[in-house]
């Protein structure tokens, strides 16, 4: 059987110790998940504020920068180091990615590394063949077994006072953000709710299941251009609705590369607008 197809419990010189057993992690701490729980139902609000093209605008927008505050940010930038940029612009963009509220970077990035430590083996965080899909997709961000920061995985960045400041209070920009969103609909007359609701609650959810299709369907559906030893996939649809983390194996073979579309037909609108920042000099 090739490697890359095994079943995870069945792979040689996988460590079991790191972590929790799947048994263990695969049960949810419903009290620590009430805000998450929250915004979701939250979302229930479009059916009292409507749909004002002016808030959908804004959803959409504040959808685009925070993907691209997870996926240039978190994950190619903190958890990858694929690109280098100075000490200012690594918190502001810090503080962008803490805007989708997916926690801090040091949390986000070290339970990335992780993942790709033992991808699709019992210590995966979040492999969908080694636990279930729905724990891959949003089980495993519920679970008490990963709340804390493993600083360990991260002494690169753990040693910037800032990030540090800005892992334990992650939910500021967040906060911020949906404050700007209210302001900004009293201020064009738009409505306060209706901007609220699309701009901050619904772009937020949204955002969170197009990130974790990444854990989940990038693990289990899509094609498979190198034989890496876990069961990453390319996925044109999560590429396109992740601004170009779906093209997930790509991903798994060269975990260093900024850039994930290897072809020109791989839409990669995440590194293209780090070309872009490159050509001013950020980064």
């Amino acid at each position: 059987m090739n490697p890359a197809t095994q079943p995870a419990r069945t792979r040689p010189g996988v460590s079991s110790h790191l972590l929790p057993t799947s048994r263990k992690r695969r049960v949810p701490v419903w009290a620590k998940s009430v805000p998450f729980i929250l915004l979701h139902l939250g979302c229930l609000g479009v059916l009292f504020t409507g749909a004002p093209i002016a808030a959908l605008l804004l959803g959409a927008f504040t959808y685009f920068i925070r993907m691209f505050g997870i996926t240039a940010v978190y994950h190619r930038y903190f958890a990858h180091r694929a690109y280098k940029t100075s000490r200012p612009v690594q918190f502001l963009l810090a503080c962008l990615g803490c805007s989708a509220l997916q926690k801090g970077p040091l949390w986000w990035a070290a339970h990335h590394r992780q993942h790709h430590r033992h991808s699709d083996t019992e210590d995966d965080p979040h492999s969908p063949h080694a636990t279930s899909f729905w724990w891959s997709h949003v089980g495993w961000i519920l679970s008490a077994d990963f709340a804390e920061t493993p600083h360990n995985v991260i002494k690169d960045w753990s040693r910037y006072p800032e990030l540090r400041w800005l892992d334990r209070h992650h939910w500021a920009p967040g906060v911020l953000l949906g404050l700007g969103c209210f302001l900004f609909g009293l201020w064009t007359g738009v409505g306060a709710w209706p901007c609220f609701v699309w701009g901050f609650i619904v772009s937020t959810v949204v955002l969170y299941h197009a990130v974790f299709t990444v854990n989940s369907l990038c693990h289990l559906f899509g094609k498979r251009r190198y034989n890496t030893r876990d069961d990453s996939r390319n996925n044109l649809f999560v590429a396109i609705i992740t601004l170009g983390e779906g093209w997930h194996n790509n991903h798994h073979h060269y975990q260093s590369s900024a850039n994930q579309g290897f072809y020109w037909w791989e839409i990669d609108v995440s590194y293209y607008i780090l070309w872009v920042f490159s050509c001013f000099g950020l980064v």
